[in-house]
């Protein structure tokens, strides 16, 4: 065949594959026309969507409350009994609220464990969220999936739990709370969860579970979704992040597992004003529909007792084919890997299609291809930040402009692939594809051992392995069989090397370029059929620079890619010192017209700060007016010495309208048997309460009910507490006079932003007893000798 046109075929075939690949792993469209009731239609779920995200509906807002009760009634349509349960928690990480959730129970035909559709209904607090896709989104997939599912009359042999929990936002506090009080919460075999992480993209499934997850991903492959996007890497990355779901409660409080499925993409529109009605992607929503119509159907149908395993399997998603094996054939493939790795290696060399001099020379352009290409990605990212600082202000990771960032280092790191391998051809590939299968080797030895859910990236090297085979024994038609030979290699990693840094945000760029190094090396008899190698270097440079010139000129803030930004008013009431404060690195014009030109560093007032997802503290602050605002009311109800401890209980009252409060104590302060409103912290083992660092915990007040705290501590520990009282009306109250943000901003998320904050030091000096609860029994016993006297007087 003419070089010229293989060299164009190849080219062609590469870029179809990676267009098939991403075109097909969703719906690329809705059900925008009336469908049959007997249908899913995202249509009507958008309705809910739109009504419940109208407005913020944070736990303690005005809204919130209107959402709960727009899901009553809507669950009531459907003919369904609903329940509300309320309760305190305390979650893990120390958030104390009041939560309500709503829930509801079809009945099955059997008595088996129940399956529970899961998802929260309150917004993200701070930031003003609408709550869109996070999780306005999941309530509207529940709402019209029970309604399709009701309407058939579809049959099903075990009973289906709608939960809509509360609190999910602060803690997982609803969730916490079903798992651990509600009685139904112990019929419960299996949790399927909808959640999202940004606005748009691909829904992914993530099993989670203490055991082996062999029956779940089983179970899920046979309840056969149209695009399953999911494999089990993703979960072990997952682990390693700050990150939590509703589902987290049920497998840490009952050992139930479960899946959630989530979105994550426009990552920087996640917990912000952002994730409104306009940014929802209803594709997105379409593709939640695909998996939880099959998966309600075959889950309220199967035995739920059978899903725990001792065994895992790997899995993953090649195009819409769901894949699956134990874990036990991961050795099995690497065998396999390593006896072709010879095979090719003997007859290879036998034949002298493997040249000891080109692989070696293969293998030292591929670790030079790594280093350039990582290095170029890091210090090219870091570049960037320096130019533009306000990156670092969305503390996503993932800037409006970070898919144009991510095409552009794509397109570097291929160019420097093509460049370094310009000598490439069908003559030498054989001998460099032999040094990159194993380096890939040696990666996959690595994987075995500390992240065996990696195990498939195995098979893009046995598939080339067996390619390298057609090159030895010259078989007829090899190029086409070769190209076939590497869809494992385009359909496996490909998308990996865009996930990452969606899923972890831009500073993993330079692992995503390590992979297309890789990826790109195991492609090698691919690329040593096209010519013009240079040419095409160049064109890929053109393109890279063209996306950071994109990015560049597409760096304005504006409506709807707003800058985040932070503002709050701080008032000391131990030192009489008041500021208005920033996290912001880059203050814009909004922030410095408040905090002025050379405002102080903010690190004197992180002392006392709440921790916050990213460990984010104030940068910036100026000293500001002093306000009129009541400070909380602290009484001791009780102090008392008991042995060598000292019982404490004290309530602290609210004189304003409050959304939190932050309680501190130094570390080396110790609180035993420590209960907030009546209840212990979740998961609290002993005595001691634990904490890491100064923060006791965080309360969000309903209706302003007072916080009540108990606990024993050494009877010779001075007593002394840090305050924080705050409120989310810094900008709405007019009597902070603070001008509106402009529409080009919006509040930062992820941080205790908009809030007026009062700060109190608590110490058995400064307090008062509430003499109602503390007198003792023999004024009691007074009083009541003196009523029939003070009676008679009446």
């Amino acid at each position: 065949m003419n070089k010229n046109i293989l060299s164009i075929l190849m080219l062609v075939f590469i870029t179809g594959v990676i267009y098939v690949l991403f075109s097909t792993r969703m719906p690329q469209d809705y059900s925008k026309k009336d469908l049959p009731l007997s249908e899913f239609s995202s249509e009507r779920a958008l309705q809910h969507i739109e009504y419940i995200s109208q407005k913020p509906h944070y736990v303690g807002s005005p809204y919130h409350a209107e959402v709960r009760k727009y899901l009553e009634n809507e669950l009531q349509k459907l003919g369904l009994e609903t329940q509300i349960q309320k309760g305190n928690t305390l979650s893990k990480w120390g958030n104390l609220v009041r939560t309500t959730n709503v829930m509801a129970r079809i009945k099955g035909n059997n008595n088996g464990k129940a399956l529970l559709l899961l998802t929260h209904y309150d917004s993200a607090p701070h930031s003003n969220s609408y709550g869109a896709s996070d999780d306005a989104n999941g309530l509207g997939v529940i709402l019209e999936g029970i309604r399709t599912f009701l309407h058939n009359k579809t049959p099903h042999k075990n009973d289906i739990i709608i939960l809509f929990s509360d609190g999910e936002e602060l803690g997982l506090n609803g969730a916490y709370d079903f798992a651990e009080n509600h009685p139904w919460a112990n019929d419960v075999g299996l949790v399927i969860n909808f959640e999202a992480r940004g606005t748009k993209g691909p829904s992914m499934m993530l099993a989670e579970t203490n055991a082996g997850n062999a029956g779940l991903i089983h179970g899920f492959n046979q309840a056969n979704t149209t695009y399953p996007v999911s494999n089990s890497l993703m979960y072990s990355v997952y682990k390693m992040l700050p990150n939590d779901t509703d589902l987290t409660a049920f497998r840490e409080k009952k050992n139930i597992p479960g899946f959630n499925l989530a979105y994550i993409d426009d990552h920087f529109d996640y917990h912000t004003e952002q994730d409104n009605f306009e940014n929802f992607s209803p594709t997105s929503l379409e593709h939640q529909a695909t998996y939880l119509m099959p998966m309600l159907h075959y889950f309220s149908n199967s035995d739920l007792t059978v899903l725990k395993s001792k065994n895992d399997k790997v899995y993953f998603n090649f195009f819409n084919f769901f894949i699956q094996y134990p874990f036990s054939w991961n050795w099995i493939l690497f065998a396999l890997a390593l006896l072709l790795f010879a095979i090719v290696g003997f007859f290879g060399v036998s034949v002298r299609k493997i040249e000891p001099k080109n692989f070696m020379k293969g293998f030292l352009k591929i670790i030079f291809g790594v280093i350039l290409s990582a290095g170029l990605t890091f210090g090219g990212w870091k570049l960037i930040l320096k130019l533009n600082p306000e990156h670092a202000d969305m503390l996503h990771g993932f800037p409006y402009q970070g898919h144009a960032y991510m095409y552009a280092f794509f397109a570097l790191s291929l160019a420097v692939c093509l460049w370094i391998f310009k000598d490439l051809n069908a003559k030498r590939s054989l001998s460099y594809l032999f040094s990159v299968n194993l380096i890939w080797l040696i990666i996959n030895a690595f994987l075995l051992i500390y992240l065996p859910g990696a195990g498939f990236l195995i098979i893009p090297v046995i598939a080339m392995l067996i390619g390298s085979l057609f090159f030895i024994f010259k078989m007829k038609l090899k190029p086409f069989f070769i190209a076939l030979l590497a869809v494992p290699t385009l359909g496996i990693l490909i998308p990996l090397i865009e996930l990452f840094p969606i899923g972890l945000g831009l500073k993993i760029l330079p692992g995503s370029a390590v992979l297309l190094v890789l990826t790109f090396g195991l492609l090698l008899p691919l690329f040593g059929w096209i010519k013009h190698k240079n040419k095409i270097s160049f064109l890929m440079l053109l393109i890279s620079f063209s996306c950071f010139a994109y990015a560049h000129l597409n760096n304005e803030f504006m409506p709807g890619k707003a800058k985040q930004n932070s503002l709050v008013y701080l008032f000391d009431e131990t030192t009489n010192n008041a500021y208005f404060a920033t996290y912001d690195q880059k203050l814009d014009d909004w922030t410095q017209a408040i905090l002025g030109e050379n405002p102080e560093s903010g690190a004197i007032l992180n002392q006392w700060t709440s921790k916050s997802k990213y460990n984010t503290g104030f940068q910036y602050r100026v000293n500001a007016p002093k306000f009129d605002i009541k400070p909380p009311t602290v009484f001791f109800l009780e102090d008392t010495i008991i042995d060598n401890l000292r019982k404490i209980k004290l309530e602290v009252s609210f004189n304003r309208p409050v959304n939190r409060l932050d309680v501190f104590a130094e570390e080396f302060y110790f609180f035993h048997h420590l209960k907030a409103n009546g209840v212990k912290k979740i998961n609290q083992e002993g005595s001691q309460y634990k904490r890491k660092d100064k923060q006791l915990l965080n309360y969000y007040p309903i209706n302003q009910e007072p916080l009540i705290l108990e606990f024993y501590t050494d009877k010779n520990q001075k007593f002394e507490l840090m305050l924080r009282e705050s409120s989310f009306d810094l900008l709405s109250n007019p009597a902070y006079q603070i001008q509106p943000r402009p529409d080009w901003a919006i509040p930062m998320p992820f941080v205790l932003n908009n809030a007026v904050i009062i700060q109190k030091k608590i110490t058995t000096e400064n307090t008062f007893k509430k003499t109602s609860n503390v007198l003792n029994n023999t004024v009691l016993d007074s009083i009541k000798l003196l009523e029939p006297l003070l009676n008679e007087y009446n």
